[in-house]
């Protein structure tokens, strides 16, 4: 189970990652829009992975 988690934990980290990225290049490219889309994508993205990290720590927290 902890693999598991750890392995969505880091493929929602990276997700976040691109996102951010993506959405500064659609920024600096002058692309509102689709710059505004994206930012809100990785608000959500970034609510997924603290909610991700915060039951691993729940579950998995030494001495649990």
């Amino acid at each position: 189970m902890q693999g598991i988690l750890n392995t969505v934990i880091f493929i929602v980290m990276g997700a976040l990652v691109l996102v951010l990225g993506a959405g500064l290049w659609s920024m600096f490219r002058g692309s509102g829009q689709l710059s505004q889309k994206l930012m809100r994508a990785r608000v959500i993205i970034q609510f997924v992975a603290i909610i991700l990290l915060l039951l691993s720590v729940y579950f998995f927290a030494p001495g649990r």
